[in-house]
């Protein structure tokens, strides 16, 4: 397929649009699809990036939570952007919030890498609301949700800092002693259910437990210190970095900072109520870094209410998938 994306794309006007909370239309979309496809294929599965960078973690639709991330973070390409996955599911505006972070890699693409997670996945995204978003938003007929999903495909794996910083969306794999495990995936399909490349997005840290185990999440696995210890060693780093599970806090610390979580979606879901961070590395000494954490942006209370006030019936099945994830102060097995 050939596409003239000149023709088609004005990156300006659809950051402006996007900015002011405006969907693109079909063909920009499937424009821009074609152009981050070719900027990402170059990639290898893991990128390398140094510091100061600022990691963020889960967003999952929430749009307007991630423009606050930019006003207290600062904006591209002002501030360069690692995000660990999870873009899409559960919040209202899945499409606007990729669709931006599309625009800015396309435009920015040294300043911002887009990690994939567990949900950049057509079986996940089809179950917890990006897909359903998809036909609400541009009809039953549209190839929205295609378009994306086939992007998907080629988000990286895996993240590099400073030669020391692994950041990945999950966790671990008894599938992957070093990097180089990582590097020979093939990363341009569908996430499999497990291997190598699944765990990278599934597992999670368990601190009471010294190895592997299955994890009740049904895909990946739970680590221990010791699986830490030696994978850190093995590769010479000395943190990793992950998003994947709802901290109460915005984040969590585990192992005295050999494994750190990042989770950048406050009141998950517009009803979990905890608070979010995204953290910032300023420099490539090991004490050199923050977690910045922040309340869910006002324009995200405001349209929830709005929403709820309108009753819209387009939006009842939407609510009916979040209706699973009941308030809790700690949540440990999402999707």
């Amino acid at each position: 397929m050939t596409i003239d994306t000149a023709e088609v794309l004005d990156l300006d006007r659809c950051l402006e649009k996007l900015y002011a909370g405006t969907l693109l239309s079909e063909r920009v979309l499937e424009s821009l699809s074609f152009k981050a496809k070719e900027i990402m294929i170059g990639y290898k599965n893991i990128v390398e990036v140094s510091s100061p960078i600022t990691i963020v973690g889960d967003i999952h639709g929430q749009f307007y939570d991630l423009l606050e991330i930019f006003k207290i973070g600062g904006y591209i390409p002002d501030t360069n952007y690692l995000f660990l996955g999870d873009y899409v599911d559960r919040g209202y505006h899945s499409i606007e919030t990729i669709s931006l972070l599309i625009v800015l890699k396309i435009k920015y693409p040294n300043r911002i890498t887009l990690i994939r997670g567990n949900h950049e996945s057509r079986q996940i995204t089809t179950n917890y609301g990006f897909y359903t978003e998809c036909i609400t938003k541009y009809g039953v007929d549209s190839k929205v949700w295609s378009i994306f999903t086939d992007l998907f495909d080629f988000l990286v794996l895996s993240a590099i800092i400073d030669n020391k910083l692994f950041c990945i969306h999950g966790g671990l794999s008894p599938n992957i002693q070093d990097i180089q495990s990582i590097s020979v995936i093939d990363r341009f399909k569908e996430i499999p259910h497990d291997g190598a490349m699944a765990d990278l997005m599934w597992s999670d840290p368990d601190v009471e437990i010294l190895n592997f185990r299955n994890s009740s999440r049904g895909a990946g696995y739970q680590f221990g210190i010791n699986v830490v210890n030696k994978f850190l060693k093995l590769n010479g780093f000395e943190k990793i970095y992950r998003a994947h599970q709802l901290c109460n806090d915005g984040y969590q610390i585990f192992w005295k900072g050999k494994v750190n979580t990042v989770w950048s979606a406050p009141n998950y879901c517009y009803r979990c109520g905890n608070k979010a961070s995204i953290l910032e590395i300023m420099g490539s000494e090991s004490d050199n870094f923050r977690f910045n954490v922040f309340d869910a942006s006002p324009d995200s209370e405001k349209e929830l209410i709005e929403i709820e006030d309108n009753n819209n019936e387009e939006w009842n099945e939407l609510n009916n998938n979040r209706s699973m994830i009941k308030k809790a102060a700690y949540v440990e097995y999402f999707m």
